[in-house]
């Protein structure tokens, strides 16, 4: 399902309850953030998005924890689960190896995968562009939010940040936090490693003095997700998006750059980048939990602000897990396992636990095959994209269930010879990972906790795990109910 707009998603959400509007005044200072905060940390059916009507100063609703639950994630992804993505993007991938003796298989697939590509659609007029404001735009009519105590300022937090290569022309859009500065220009927290700072370094390489970017807020949910998506180099957001929705995403030219933004976004900041003007950013309460450090990044100029007529204000906050951010993060690791699996076909699962905050540990299950083999998973993980960060991975055999911690801590605890299960390496880290000693790299862990083959060096007998008889558990089981102990 395809939504057309953010209100769309809203109207979805109340209409199942699960989202609540504040009509109470509140400040967009910390007040909505210790509001939302408590809220994500909920269980069941206390834990909702939150519309807040009655801001402080400000004419415009904000809209919070809209992510906030795997629910509410394969709703704003139009799905029932959101391991259906994952079982279509499992089936197209099977197109390039289908042989003659199964050619049948391309009836089923091929239809799936036509209605998988969509690209964008250009259009001329948008409800984005409803209000217009060239002369002297201004974030000041924006309630934006102070998440936390300790930040430096205002932070706009879900930004869906649209670039150009200069020599390819192809879209990146990313999701890059802006720190307001004043009423016309904010941070751009663009990492080393992210393909928005990319762009900016090609430009910055042919002499440009400045980058033309856009950055929308708010639109079909499938879109905001898909800025996080941690999609290959020239992977078009765009596309990836239409696929999630399965429908094009309509796209108009900014007014005053030359970049596309989404026709339904309910807000759009146009602007450029100067090549050689840093500022100091943050510090602001991050995903990690901790504040990230002050440092020196880009200046975002905005000349012309767009958005439709009484537009809301969608926003999140990040901080000690679980909040709306994990279920981004989780998200994420159903829908890309398929492709995982694609260069790493004995993976059974993966588990990103909310407290490695994505990228600080991951659970993999192998089917183990040959000596060594998870020592090898553990090294093509760290040569892969954005899972480079990894600072712990722990593999198990494929019968452990890793989305269950407690029992791949059993497992950890006690099938680990530290010599030989634990490998240390050397490589790149996150940008907001404060334990290194320098920024940017550190010393990564990896865990072997697969039972051990006497190929491996074990010596020793290997215990069997203690297993009640499958008869007796069935005998149980049928008069559980009688012994009165549910």
């Amino acid at each position: 399902m395809a939504y057309n707009d953010l209100r769309e998603f809203i109207a979805a959400l109340e209409s199942r309850g699960w989202l609540k509007r504040i009509s109470q005044p509140v400040e967009c200072e910390l007040e909505i953030t210790e509001i939302t905060d408590r809220v994500s940390k909920m269980q069941g059916a206390k834990n909702v998005a939150l519309l807040f009507e009655n801001v402080k100063g400000y004419d415009m609703p904000v809209l919070m924890n809209a992510f906030g639950s795997m629910d509410r994630m394969a709703l704003a992804l139009g799905v029932e689960h959101i391991d259906d993505i994952a079982r279509e993007i499992r089936q197209i991938l099977k197109l390039p190896y289908i042989s003659l003796q199964n050619k049948m298989d391309l009836v089923r697939i091929i239809p799936a995968a036509k209605r998988a590509i969509n690209f964008p659609k250009y259009v001329k007029n948008a409800p984005c562009k409803e209000v217009i404001i060239k002369d002297k735009p201004s974030l000041a009519k924006f309630p934006i939010l102070k998440c936390w105590p300790g930040d430096a300022g205002r932070f706009i937090t879900l930004p869906l940040v649209f670039t150009k290569n200069p020599l390819t022309g192809k879209r990146n859009v990313g999701m890059y936090r802006l720190q307001v500065f004043d009423n016309q220009t904010t941070g751009m927290h663009w990492h080393i490693h992210k393909n928005g700072a990319e762009n900016y370094r090609a430009h910055r390489e042919l002499g440009r003095d400045r980058i033309e970017v856009a950055v929308a807020i708010g639109g079909d949910p499938a879109i905001t997700y898909s800025a996080t998506a941690p999609l290959p180099r020239d992977i078009d957001e765009m596309v990836f998006a239409g696929f999630l929705r399965k429908k094009a995403v309509e796209m108009v030219k900014c007014e005053t750059i030359d970049v596309e933004v989404p026709a339904g976004s309910e807000i759009v900041l146009e602007g450029y980048v100067k090549i050689d003007e840093l500022r100091v950013e943050g510090p602001f309460g991050d995903h990690t939990g901790y504040y990230s450090l002050a440092d020196n990044y880009p200046v975002f100029h905005i000349t012309c602000i767009t958005h439709r007529q009484n537009p809301v204000y969608p926003a999140t906050v990040v901080g000690k897990p679980p909040m709306e951010d994990c279920f981004l993060a989780k998200a994420t690791e159903r829908i890309f396992l398929p492709v995982l699996q694609t260069q790493l076909p004995e993976i059974v699962d993966i588990n990103l636990p909310l407290e490695g905050v994505f990228h600080n540990c991951a659970v993999v299950a192998i089917k183990k095959s040959y000596p060594q083999q998870a020592k090898k998973v553990m090294h093509a993980i760290w040569g892969m994209g954005q899972m480079m960060f990894t600072k712990m991975i722990i593999v198990v055999d494929e019968h452990v269930n890793v989305q269950d911690m407690n029992e791949v801590w059993w497992r950890v605890f006690n099938n680990i010879d530290a010599r030989r299960d634990i490998t240390m390496v050397d490589g790149p880290l996150d940008v907001l990972d404060h334990s290194s000693p320098l920024p940017n790299w550190g010393t990564k862990v990896g865990i072997d906790a697969t039972k051990t083959w006497r190929e491996e060096g074990q010596t020793r007998e290997w215990p069997d795990e203690i297993i009640m008889s499958a008869d007796i558990k069935q005998m149980v089981d049928a008069k559980w109910k009688e012994l009165g102990l549910e």
